[in-house]
């Protein structure tokens, strides 16, 4: 059942990036950039919770199927996931197209990751019940054919 009768459970990148503007202009970038990941982070935790995969471990084209049809275009359109590494140290490569954080942005933009990044590092967390630091290791405003994030054991 969806949370608005008429409206329906969406809302547009606009708004979501005049949110992002406006916690900016207030807290300042770095605040509101430990805020949006703080968000993301809570939201990929309840979102694993929610598909009953809080510990599943799953392989990695299975974290593609399962969160691009939570997060990507048959879902809340966030972004899209096309790929998953997970190298023999824990650590995990996500590769990311059109996220919500770049949508709009011109070419050369200092703008990163942020509700996203934090978004798939809460949801690995509670995929593999481990403690992870995110970083954006790679953009599509700076050069990047995918915008990547990389989760490394904490």
């Amino acid at each position: 059942m969806p949370l608005r009768s008429n409206l329906g459970d969406f809302s547009s990148i606009i708004c979501f990036k005049a949110v992002v503007v406006g916690i900016e202009e207030t807290l300042g970038v770095g605040a509101a950039g430990v805020a949006l990941k703080s968000a993301g982070r809570k939201r990929g935790h309840a979102l694993v919770e929610s598909l009953g995969l809080k510990g599943a471990r799953p392989e990695p084209a299975a974290i593609v199927t399962s969160l691009n049809a939570a997060v990507g275009e048959g879902g809340t359109r966030l972004c899209s996931i096309a790929s998953v590494v997970n190298n023999p140290d824990g650590t995990f490569v996500v590769r990311l197209s059109e996220t919500v954080c770049s949508a709009g942005e011109p070419q050369g933009s200092d703008r990163q990751l942020t509700f996203t990044l934090g978004a798939l590092h809460g949801a690995f967390e509670s995929l593999y019940g481990v403690k992870l630091r995110g970083k954006q290791t790679e953009s599509v405003l700076r050069g990047g054919t995918h915008d990547t994030i990389t989760l490394t054991p904490a």
